[in-house]
């Protein structure tokens, strides 16, 4: 997953997510920190909804592991998080260059708005990636 501010730069916006680093944050006006949440963490969507401010707003991308009736696919998911708590002004910035931000990346198979928890949990997410094809997400059945 990575997570980065409306105000990137451009070249941590770039960054690769590569199989032994699935978690990167970037914040604005702090340095890029890398997390690995491949081995330690048992619920990764769990311990990413944590990440996620109560009162600011973040786009994120997630490299969701979910099966369908037929296969295990991995794909990468973009989310626009705007709690109900964030400033209003924080909403907008994010709202109007969610669209920018989106197409300097590649690969991305799903979009997510999420405004609270409730947005955010398995079956919800189900419903984005395919509905009810989906039977499990991140190992847990939905």
């Amino acid at each position: 997953m990575m997570f980065f501010s409306s105000h990137s730069r451009p070249q941590e916006c770039k960054l690769p997510m590569n199989a032994d680093k699935k978690c990167i944050i970037v914040e604005e006006g702090k340095e890029i920190l890398v997390g690995d949440v491949g081995v330690t963490i048992t619920d990764p969507f769990k311990h990413f909804v944590g990440m996620l401010p109560e009162k600011d707003c973040r786009y994120a991308l997630y490299d969701a592991s979910f099966e369908t009736k037929e296969s295990r696919k991995e794909e990468l998911m973009f989310f626009l998080w705007a709690p109900e708590l964030a400033p209003l002004k924080s909403k907008m910035i994010y709202a109007s260059s969610k669209d920018a931000i989106k197409k300097k990346f590649q690969g991305i198979k799903h979009e997510c708005q999420a405004n609270g928890p409730e947005d955010l949990n398995r079956a919800c997410i189900a419903e984005k990636l395919g509905g009810s094809l989906i039977v499990a997400f991140e190992g847990c059945p939905v």
